[in-house]
């Protein structure tokens, strides 16, 4: 008569059986369901790799880039059909005089104070003076646009101008939770009422 296992593990009734059993065929079951068991499980599991954080930047600036060209290809285009001839700065920011004036540059610290209306390229108009009142902001001092910043320092005071501001000039990934969705180019028209 055989024992009973004390707190046998529940690997089914035909291990139990087999381990219950003193025959010598038994014991052999036992040895080739383990040489299974181990042979299988090891061949096919490759060890883990490190996540290596160059790699991971590396995919990052390339996607960066593309999404960037992307954005640039569609702006052209957007361009092209308006028969607009617009300026590029290096940052990627557009930009077309409708008005030159003749008072002062704004400069980094100024206050300014401007008339504005910004739509997004479906024509939608997300904010304008025209409801909401002249805005009065410091060059590279508040925390708006920063193509807005850039777009200021090339006017004069009494200018109007057309800018478009890529994605990444304006709200970026995450819009402004308003009006304006995330990855969002927007065109801003400007006029340049008085530094102060």
């Amino acid at each position: 008569m055989t024992k009973p296992l004390l707190n046998p593990p529940r690997w089914g009734g035909l291990l139990i059986s087999v381990l219950h059993s003193p025959s010598p065929m038994g014991w052999a079951g036992v040895g080739l369901l383990f040489l299974f068991l181990f042979s299988c499980g090891t061949e096919n599991v490759k060890p883990k790799q490190k996540a290596n954080p160059s790699q991971f930047k590396e995919q990052l600036v390339k996607v960066n880039k593309y999404e960037m060209e992307k954005e640039s290809d569609e702006i052209n285009q957007y361009i092209a059909r308006h028969n607009w001839t617009m300026e590029k700065t290096g940052t990627g920011l557009r930009y077309l005089f409708l008005k030159q004036g003749t008072g002062d540059s704004a400069r980094s610290g100024d206050n300014v104070k401007v008339n504005y209306k910004i739509s997004l390229f479906d024509g939608t108009e997300c904010y304008s003076s025209d409801k909401d009142g002249a805005y009065e902001f410091k060059v590279e001092g508040d925390a708006i646009e920063s193509g807005l910043h850039e777009a200021i320092q090339l006017m004069c005071v009494g200018d109007k101008a057309k800018f478009i501001l890529p994605s990444y000039m304006a709200h970026g990934l995450h819009g402004d939770d308003a009006s304006i969705p995330p990855l969002s180019t927007i065109v801003v028209d400007l006029e340049l009422l008085e530094i102060r």
